[in-house]
């Protein structure tokens, strides 16, 4: 595994659940894990193509079910341990990069209406990220006696804490701004 390419373990994490195809893993990076981490289609490919000659993952099936030859990728028992390995590693990186905050550390060369318009925006964005997450919380909860569930749960919960100070944030911050 490529030291630095976190997707190797997203992608490592998602067939640990399940096998899935390279479509299915680009639906479930855009869906819950969204909210915390991005991946394409031009790094998922490869990605699995690499693991592939490591040993990590392998083509379990090519189902033709649908009339198109689908290749379905299972984990394997290197591609779990290096899994669990990196999962005990003790060493995160924990970036966060929002182009709405760098748009308001570089705003004051524009009017403060330019810099409350982008606020609104990332509200906006923020309110409905957040009414997804509680989609999935409500969902979650019933099904916490699987071990994955708990740990899913466990994220969605920072998610929902994290988007709800993100709107108090909002709220404080066009108050300062609409002051002169």
């Amino acid at each position: 595994m490529a030291k630095d390419r976190k997707i190797d373990v997203v992608i490592l994490g998602l067939l640990a659940h399940e096998d899935l195809t390279g479509y299915d893993i680009k639906k479930q990076i855009d869906g819950a894990i969204s909210f915390f981490w991005k991946g394409s289609f031009g790094s998922i490919y490869p990605a699995l193509g690499e693991m592939e000659k490591q040993g990590l993952v392998k083509r379990k099936t090519s189902d033709k079910s649908s009339g198109r030859e689908k290749i379905v990728y299972q984990i394997t028992k290197d591609g779990k341990e290096t899994l669990k390995a990196w999962i005990n590693d003790e060493k995160a990186t924990n970036d966060l990069k929002y182009e709405t905050l760098l748009k308001m550390y570089f705003g004051g060369i524009q009017d403060r209406s330019v810099t409350i318009r982008n606020i609104e925006i990332f509200e906006q964005q923020v309110k409905e990220n957040l009414e997804v997450l509680k989609f999935y919380k409500g969902n979650l909860e019933k099904v916490l006696d699987k071990e994955d569930h708990v740990h899913y749960y466990l994220t969605v919960l920072f998610g929902i804490e994290t988007y709800e100070a993100y709107l108090k944030w909002c709220s404080k911050a066009k108050k300062i701004m609409k002051e002169k």
